[in-house]
């Protein structure tokens, strides 16, 4: 039998790499994880946790404008760009440490570099000490995802991505935002909340695509609402860079939009690059992911992919649920699938936005005859201040079952119940269950159990 220097080694250090890697270790296994940036991954370092800092900063404004409707007085209140960048880099240390620590206490050797295949069994590391090789019985690919540039507009080498934003030395007065999903309109609206003049541009009719049409409008509606400047069905023609500094985006439609910084948030690829998948004879799939079965193995025996690089579900939740799964799979004797379908969601826009299950369009399509039940209303907090903002909550409901197939909130708090109304939806509770839950009051979330006239569009209603 032959000998290795690992019974796993393991590409990648975020958040479904150390998972997979900690619980193999647990298990017996001696475990290695290579990473070549900062333990920790998207989520931790460059993604969901610093942004969600960035989200809770941004949202002060909105807060002191309802706070004033209540009788407060709020006077001279300013933003530190640069404190908060230094808090936040802090608290992502702490956090990259507790990654790092609790990969050693499991017992996983932590090796800092690019790791590539040299073959199936064999991999090369490369880091600021030089080059190591090192092989495995076992290897799981957890490289994640990476920021995608478009190659055919003239001047993109001035633009920002998503992973840069949370760096900017000084922000910027104003800002253009490429791109119409979640990514470009959660970091539109922390700028634009932490007082930058921003334009939203995507080359779509509206913003979101693949979510629900209702949740799609009712946020675009909001957006404007708070004042965020959305340019849709524009498509950048080039940037150009002034003597000055200042970069201007040429957009179809003759516009052009001067700003001090560009970002492109128009989409994310599998990081399978320089991996040398070919030197292991790893397939890819017609998106350019690793390709794996439903236990994410890939097509050769002893290699699985889990988290972004698979690209069926870029999630940190899902990396990290898929991870467990491959533990249990091969180091405890348990085969495990992770179940992909109704995995709640969250856009963390200003509005937020929190879905689980089908859309409407998609329940039409699976099961034909579907009822709808929906409200907007003004939420109790914002109504007594005087805002016009709307909350929308969509419930989406099988006609020959009765059950909950799809949730959909927009507003305050939204992603929050989501993740509570993810588990009816889960277990497969019929509207007449979730009716029979009494009431939680006041509040916004009881909207979600009183439903009770369907929703039928104007189109049908005039027929």
């Amino acid at each position: 039998m032959a000998q290795y220097d690992y019974d796993l080694f393991v590409i990648g250090a975020g958040s479904g790499g150390v998972r997979a890697a900690r619980l193999a270790a647990m298990s017996g296994a001696r475990v290695a994880v290579a990473e070549e940036y900062r333990v920790g991954g998207t989520c931790v370092i460059r993604g969901c946790v610093p942004k969600k800092f960035m989200v809770y900063a941004s949202e002060f404004p909105h807060d002191f404008d309802i706070a004033r409707g209540y009788g407060w007085t709020i006077e001279n209140a300013r933003f530190d760009w640069r404190r908060f960048l230094m808090t936040k880099d802090q608290e992502i240390s702490r956090l990259s440490g507790i990654y790092t620590a609790n990969l050693a206490k499991a017992g996983a050797d932590l090796v800092y570099g690019t790791a590539r295949f040299v073959d199936p069994h064999t991999l090369e590391v490369t880091g600021k000490d030089g080059k190591r090789t090192v092989t495995a019985e076992k290897i799981l690919i957890a490289a994640g995802a990476r920021p995608k540039l478009p190659d055919d507009v003239p001047g993109i080498e001035h633009v920002i991505t998503s992973e840069e934003a949370f760096h900017l030395p000084e922000l910027p007065k104003r800002m253009v935002i490429v791109g119409g999903g979640y990514i470009a309109v959660e970091f539109a609206c922390i700028f634009h909340g932490l007082g930058v003049d921003v334009t939203l541009v995507y080359r779509g009719s509206n913003l979101l695509r693949g979510f629900d049409e209702d949740v799609r409008a009712h946020l675009a509606d909001e957006l404007r609402r708070r004042g965020l400047k959305v340019a849709l069905s524009c498509q950048h023609e080039r940037i150009e860079k002034r003597a000055d500094g200042v970069l201007v985006s040429h957009v179809s439609e003759g516009l052009k939009l001067e700003s001090e910084v560009v970002m492109f948030a128009t989409g994310r690829e599998p990081h399978v690059k320089d991996l040398g998948l070919d030197k292991a004879g790893v397939k890819l799939n017609d998106k350019g992911a690793v390709a794996v079965d439903d236990y994410s193995r890939t097509n050769v025996e002893h290699i699985w992919a889990v988290g972004d690089v698979t690209d069926r579900m870029a999630l940190t939740p899902v990396a990290i649920r898929e991870a467990q799964a491959f533990a249990e799979t091969v180091y405890r004797g348990r085969p495990t699938a992770f179940d992909h379908a109704d995995v709640p969601t969250a856009v963390f826009s200003q509005p937020p936005v929190g879905v689980v299950g089908l859309s409407e369009s998609q329940a039409r399509h699976k099961y034909g005859e579907v009822d709808i039940y929906m409200t907007r209303f003004r939420a109790m907090k914002t109504l007594f201040a005087g805002s016009e903002e709307r909350m929308l909550m969509k419930l989406v409901v099988e006609r020959a079952t009765d059950k909950v197939v799809g949730c959909h909130i927009v507003g305050q708090d939204g992603p929050e119940m989501i993740q509570m109304a993810a588990i009816a939806v889960k277990a497969g509770l019929t509207k007449a269950q979730w009716d029979a839950t009494c009431a939680l009051h006041p509040s916004a979330s009881e909207e979600l159990v009183t439903l009770r006239e369907k929703y039928v569009p104007q189109e049908l209603a005039a027929e």
